[in-house]
């Protein structure tokens, strides 16, 4: 097994990750910006180095100063966690040439999958189902008219770099999509430093469905199981659950079967998450049903999702450990021939941000009481007297609560969000409270459209 392990990432996940990395015995190294000393993840590290100020590129995107750390504190592998440098197929190979372990898919997946046309492409040709859309990018408005007449209206224009929700746009007709093809490009050019721009269909009424894969040290891959996130704002998410509320245990064995096709098509190593778009028939908005029953691939995330726990939980397994397994070249600790999920799982993310409009509002916190109780876990970034920073994405914590059916785990996430008691910043949990009491989200009959009709 690894011995020492440095975490490029901050928060949250740098604080989870530590978690296992202690209990397996390896010595945890933290990474951190001059905003984040007081938080708990550097703390709670065996060892911790300032890599730089607040700004984001000059500290945790700052490569120089993460692999100096890692030097510096004799490093033998690195965790990205997710965001940041976690997708940064460079900043892999740089990694593994200087004689570190990667921990995460290797360096060629990731940049077969991060450029999305090139992975639909990849994914079509592996046999997975995707959605109508272009098979280059539409080099100029012209191109993208074209495309999206052959498609036909409404079509989503999308950053082809993009990710994490951002980077996308609607058109319902040609004189909006002249509008947002160049707000797409610019903005994907000034982000990603990338304008290429993709077309593809645009569904009204979808649900996101995500399936985790892991692919082993031996080289198969295999998939736990899917999780439903389609509470979101701003095409970002809020809750997940697994398993999905629509899923049959048909459909439940075609996605699998596509995901562990796509991870396969990729020689994919490591954790990652094939995520999907869920559509109902044609007649199903007509009424005369309710059952989604097809599915296309949206993008592979070669890294870590934020929303592994609800997977841990149902699957009885430590992903991060399993992820340094794989880097270890080590077996799982499961048999991969025998994996079936038990209960219900639901994760809440907790962010600085206000209920109803989900701005961001950063502050001191100052007062911060987890809920406790059977089946309440709370991954978090901060305790009480630390402050959330503008600087960062607003994630404060995650709460997950998992029971025997999802019934129980809905019921005990509304005891938990009651006891859930923070002060200072604004946050989201009396958005969490309603949720939990709106209909559509109880019989898990919702589309990506529940929080704007919410609000």
């Amino acid at each position: 097994m690894i011995e020492s392990l440095l975490v490029a990432n901050r928060g949250e996940i740098a604080r989870r990750i530590i978690r296992t990395a202690k209990r397996l015995g390896i010595r945890a190294i933290a990474v951190h910006s001059e905003a984040d000393a007081d938080l708990p993840f550097v703390t709670e590290a065996d060892e911790a180095v300032c890599v730089g100020p607040a700004n984001p590129a000059q500290s945790y995107r700052n490569v120089e100063a993460i692999l100096a750390a890692a030097k510096s504190t004799g490093a033998q592998a690195i965790h990205p966690g997710y965001g940041f440098l976690s997708e940064n197929a460079d900043f892999a190979r740089t990694v593994e040439s200087s004689g570190l372990i990667w921990v995460g898919p290797g360096a060629d997946a990731i940049t077969a999958m991060g450029d999305k046309i090139n992975a639909r492409n990849l994914m079509a040709a592996a046999g997975v189902p995707v959605a109508p859309g272009t098979t280059d990018p539409a080099a100029d408005l012209a191109a993208a008219v074209a495309a999206a007449t052959e498609i036909g209206y409404p079509v989503m224009v999308k950053a082809a770099a993009g990710g994490g929700g951002m980077g996308m746009a609607v058109a319902n007709d040609e004189d909006q999509l002249a509008t947002e093809y160049d707000k797409v490009r610019a903005f994907a050019e000034r982000m990603f430093g990338d304008g290429s721009v993709l077309i593809e269909r645009y569904f009204p009424r979808v649900r996101h469905v995500e399936v985790q894969i892991l692919g082993l040290a031996d080289g198969r891959v295999v998939a736990l199981g899917e999780r439903e996130c389609s509470v979101q704002r701003r095409n970002q998410k809020l809750v997940e659950e697994s398993p999905s509320p629509a899923v049959s245990p048909e459909l439940r064995e075609r996605f699998l079967a596509a995901a562990v096709r796509a991870g396969e098509a990729v020689g994919y190593r490591n954790a990652g998450t094939v995520e999907c778009l869920l559509v109902p028939r044609e007649r199903d908005f007509e009424g005369e049903g309710s059952r989604s029953e097809e599915f296309f691939f949206l993008e592979m995330n070669t890294r870590l999702q934020v929303e592994h726990p609800v997977t841990e939980l149902v699957y009885g397994v430590d992903l991060v450990e399993e992820q340094l397994r794989v880097a270890a070249g080590l077996a799982p600790t499961f048999d991969p021939d025998a994996l079936a999920p038990r209960g219900h799982a639901i994760e809440l993310r907790i962010n600085a941000e206000d209920p109803k409009r989900f701005l961001p509002g950063p502050g001191a916190i100052r007062t911060w009481v987890e809920p406790t109780g059977e089946g309440v876990r709370v991954d978090s970034g901060y305790v009480e007297g630390n402050t959330v920073t503008p600087f960062y994405d607003s994630l404060m914590a995650k709460l997950i609560v998992s029971g025997a059916d999802r019934a129980e785990a809905i019921e005990r996430a509304r005891t938990a969000v009651a006891q859930f008691q923070l002060v200072g910043p604004k946050n989201n949990l009396p958005f969490f409270a309603e949720l939990l009491e709106n209909e559509e989200f109880l019989t898990g009959d919702y589309d990506t459209g529940i929080v704007s009709r919410m609000r």
